[in-house]
């Protein structure tokens, strides 16, 4: 049996069991586990399936990301407002596991990994006054979370972005945060740091025409391979939403295309699918 197979047994046997005693449980029993994680792997509107975060890292995803309302002081998470649910915050769906899994492995989210799994986080209201609750929430998950002080990257075992209805200005007056700044394609010739900025998303179908079926027009292929290449030489990280996610060979030839171009970030609600996808490769 594969470290990989190991790993997601032991996390699919404990739905019965508390959580934060359940990935004690996970990551100790699995001692060295998963077989390398999907880098390019992220959960689209990840706390919609059945267990947040635990289904994503059973299939080796190292990006999540949750859709968060201020709601009466809580982030509640959800991904339309009449869908919040008392109790869903992030810290309970997310903050609160990720720290007993990084604290269970010794400073990593999965054993014997040095990478840092990125939360994306989605502010759906309010911006200024969610992303101020945030920022309180994070602080005092700092022990295992990337910071960014003056400028500087110092790594943690998570990396927050903020995307959604970021304060741009807010995030950027500030002298430490515990959040990155999620761009656009427009950021792309800001000169924008990649201390402030880490990642850069758009929307595929604003920019591309081409949904997998037959090849892809040689002009889109250049021009997404030029996005790619001129966020790399600045530091960002690339991720597409809204690309193609019904299972069947055009999501095949999308995910493809972008991996061949460098995009770092796969976007997909079908954690399965991806997984084999990428295992495959």
């Amino acid at each position: 049996m594969s470290e990989r197979s190991r790993f997601r047994r032991i996390i699919r046997a404990l739905v019965a069991i508390p959580l934060a005693a359940a990935l004690g449980l996970a990551v100790t029993a699995a001692a060295n586990a998963v077989d390398g994680p999907h880098d390019a792997a992220h959960a689209h509107n990840d706390y919609e399936h059945e267990r947040p975060l635990l289904d994503a890292l059973d299939h080796g995803f190292t990006s999540v990301e949750a859709d968060v309302w201020l709601v009466d002081g809580e982030l509640l998470v959800a991904h339309d407002a009449w869908e919040v649910q008392p109790g869903r915050t992030l810290q309970s769906l997310y903050l609160d596991p990720l720290r007993d899994l990084v604290h269970a492995n010794g400073g990593s989210v999965y054993p014997g990994w040095d990478g840092s799994l990125q939360l994306l986080i989605d502010i759906k209201n309010t911006g200024e006054a969610t992303y101020a609750e945030v920022d309180a929430v994070l602080r005092r998950y700092q022990d295992f979370l990337t910071r960014y002080v003056g400028g500087r990257v110092q790594p943690g075992a998570v990396t927050a972005v903020i995307s959604g209805d970021r304060p741009k200005a807010t995030m950027q007056a500030q002298r430490l945060r515990f959040a990155g700044y999620d761009g656009r394609l427009g950021d792309l010739a800001s000169g924008l740091p990649a201390g402030f900025m880490p990642l850069v998303s758009d929307n595929w179908g604003n920019h591309f025409t081409w949904r997998g079926v037959g090849p892809i027009p040689e002009a889109e292929r250049a021009a997404l391979r030029q996005i790619v290449t001129t966020a790399h030489a600045a530091g960002y990280r690339v991720r597409f939403w809204a690309t193609p996610d019904t299972p069947g060979p055009a999501r095949d030839a999308i995910w493809a295309e972008l991996l061949a171009a460098g995009v770092d970030h796969l976007n997909t609600d079908d954690l399965a699918g991806l997984d084999d996808f990428l295992s495959a490769r």
